[in-house]
């Protein structure tokens, strides 16, 4: 699932909503992660915390991906 040498951990709130938007964020944040490392850079080796905030619950994939997406990138750029 994750990158070599790469761990993801995913910190999502009660304050988000019901067990089952919960773990419906989880998935597809893990599946974004997925995807993330099949890019030719992937993901860089690292620790990560994803942290998610209330408004998550109404994002769809498309939207978090940009999201995920664009931090990844922004940590790679730096």
């Amino acid at each position: 699932m994750d990158g070599p040498g790469s761990r993801v951990a995913y910190a999502i709130p009660r304050t988000v909503g019901p067990a089952v938007v919960r773990n419906r964020i989880r998935r597809r944040l893990r599946a974004i992660v997925v995807d993330l490392d099949r890019r030719p850079q992937g993901v860089p080796v690292g620790d990560y915390l994803v942290r998610v905030s209330p408004g998550a619950a109404d994002s769809s994939y498309d939207e978090l991906q940009r999201y995920l997406t664009g931090a990844i990138d922004a940590l790679t750029e730096g």
